[in-house]
């Protein structure tokens, strides 16, 4: 006789900016309340790449079982897709257990694709991808200032360097003749593909760039230089991990691109102030979140998720 699944409380979601203190808030949210952690981090997916992704320590992963972090090589290919997949899969054993799932993390795609739904587009054209990056590689810079031009609104939210959404986001544009932004309006509706509740952790502009300045040199200091070399010599990088604040501005260091390592910690907390904008673009669109100050602290994180104008709809 097969016992029926305990019903699982409704999901959490506790997001923000990089160096919003979220994920601190998030293991102590869940070692209280007996969930869950699904990570929402699109480079905490990545094995070997620790530092630079800043991910949960080993202490926080012993004290509250996490997801959805190591799932691949750096030199695999990941997208939204698949983390959409692997999360419903966590997310379906989780509730079979009864066990409340908390999401955490600073990629709004992922929190937008998964909770709202996926945008359905074009199959991709393997001819007018090889063009577009064979014109970015010839011009850089080329293919974000095309975007900023055509659709300005997905040239705020993808990096200058993220060579493979600036290509998806000009296929589109290409392939159906709108743009990738105008395609993505069902993030817009009101309400949610999965019901829950969402919390975004707030920190002033000032705050967040000492907090920045902090993390970068903490970093540094603690060996993401070796890391990144590390990773190199045993198959380097893949375009998306490669990608990532920190190791690409390392590879670029180790290249010789950069005078020292003064400009290497200046390109990083550059590049990490450009993110946290385009991060905080994504999320003012979520309506239905609750905004809570992150010098509150997690108990008001949590009646925010239990109380908040995050009510399930």
């Amino acid at each position: 006789m097969h016992s029926e699944p305990h019903p699982a409380p409704p999901l959490w979601v506790v997001t923000g900016p990089t160096a919003s203190g979220k994920t601190a808030m998030a293991v102590e949210i869940a070692a209280r309340t007996g969930r869950e952690v699904l990570s929402m981090d699109s480079m905490a997916v990545y094995r070997q790449m620790d530092i630079g992704t800043a991910k949960p320590t080993a202490e926080e992963r012993a004290r509250v079982p996490h997801h959805l972090i190591d799932l691949v090589a750096p030199q695999d290919t990941f997208d939204t897709a698949r983390w959409c997949e692997e999360a419903a899969m966590r997310l379906d054993e989780l509730q079979r257990r009864g066990v409340g799932a908390l999401f955490v993390g600073g990629t709004p795609l992922y929190l937008m694709a998964f909770f709202k739904g996926m945008m359905e587009g074009p199959e991709s054209d393997p001819a007018l991808r090889a063009a577009l990056e064979a014109r970015e590689h010839a011009e850089p810079g080329a293919l974000h200032a095309e975007l900023q031009a055509r659709d300005p609104a997905a040239a705020a939210r993808i990096h200058r360097n993220d060579l493979r959404r600036l290509v998806r986001a000009l296929e589109v544009l290409e392939q159906t003749g709108r743009t990738i932004s105008s395609q993505q309006d069902h993030f817009e509706r009101d309400g949610w593909l999965r019901p829950c509740r969402v919390v975004v952790v707030e920190r002033d502009r000032d705050d967040l760039h000492a907090r920045v300045k902090q993390r970068t040199e903490r970093m540094l200091d603690d060996g993401l230089l070796t890391e990144t070399e590390a990773i190199e010599r045993q198959g380097g990088f893949s375009r998306t991990a490669g990608a990532a604040i920190g190791y690409a501005e390392c590879r670029e260091f180790l290249r010789g691109r950069f005078k020292d390592r003064t400009e290497l910690r200046n390109r990083i907390r550059r590049n990490t102030h450009q993110l946290i904008r385009r991060q905080s673009t994504w999320l003012r669109r979520l309506a239905e979140a609750a905004t809570v100050p992150a010098a509150a602290g997690a108990d008001a994180v949590q009646r925010a998720l239990e109380t908040s104008s995050a009510e399930l709809q």
